[in-house]
């Protein structure tokens, strides 16, 4: 079978397009990159919707935690310390046995124990947390002659917010936030260990690598395959937020630019 074969059979396995069995020996470095790739797609949507949804309400957690009513500030501060404070693998655990406890309920939560639904709702509300407390910094340092300006100017309320408070917020949060964004989509991996079940062995990039060193008894080529295409996602989401950045930051001069900084999180 030649390369190209393989990527017409195997290159949209994990959407349930192509063909219908693994391969079961005499396994090809073409095998390996197709599939894991293919199981790529998964992380990626996991890492892009749980990014995009955790932003706004990331954005809402760091405006009330720092508002003075303490019924928007004492919510916020709990559910940023809960999904901070206990590690993402735990509650994948947790929240699969509440999904499954509701499904006996009630058959409406049955797509929730699925990886696609379940998994991605854990994402986002853990990402949601983290990238909240950056948020909350950012506004915390926040210049108070902007603020001033803006009240010399008349604006009030929400125009103030919109036009001064987040985009300065983002601007000074948006390197933390990069780190954030590449750790979210490194932690995507953590769902083929979660008790999330892979349905008809539509597995996401892990699952893929895990099955061929499970066959092949060498976890030396699959594995790096896989650090590869998470190298490749980290250049391609390193650009894009690189590239915000600059946009941020255009108004000013180039000595004053926040820089990016990739810090790694040890621990998460």
């Amino acid at each position: 079978m030649s390369c190209l074969q393989t990527i017409q059979d195997y290159g949209l396995r994990s959407l349930g397009f192509g063909e219908r069995l693994l391969p079961r020996s005499d396994f090809t470095l073409c095998e390996h990159f197709t599939l894991i790739g293919s199981g790529m797609i998964w992380n990626v949507y996991f890492g892009v919707v749980a990014l995009a949804g955790g932003f706004f309400l990331a954005t809402a957690l760091a405006v009330a935690k720092a508002s003075n009513a303490w019924w928007l500030r004492k919510p916020a501060e709990w559910f940023i310390f809960i999904f901070r404070g206990s590690p993402l693998f735990i509650q994948f655990f947790f929240a699969y046995f509440l999904f499954l406890s509701l499904k006996s309920v009630h058959p409406i939560f049955d797509p929730f124990t699925a990886a696609w639904l379940g998994a991605l709702i854990v994402l986002f509300f853990n990402t949601a947390a983290y990238s909240g407390e950056i948020f909350y910094g950012a506004l915390r340092s926040i210049p108070k002659g902007d603020v001033e300006a803006a009240d010399a100017y008349g604006m009030a309320g929400w125009p103030r917010f919109r036009r001064i408070i987040w985009p300065t917020m983002l601007r000074l949060a948006w390197p933390a936030y990069t780190n954030e964004a590449i750790f979210l989509f490194h932690a995507t991996a953590l769902v083929f260990f979660s008790g999330f079940p892979a349905w008809q062995q539509r597995g996401d990039a892990l699952y893929y690598a895990s099955y061929f060193a499970d066959k092949t008894f060498n976890p030396f080529v699959p594995y790096p395959i896989l650090a590869f295409y998470f190298i490749l996602l980290t250049l391609v989401i390193t650009a894009g937020f690189g590239f915000v950045n600059r946009r941020l930051n255009r108004h000013l001069p180039r000595d004053q630019r926040r820089k990016m900084r990739f810090r790694p999180n040890l621990i998460r």
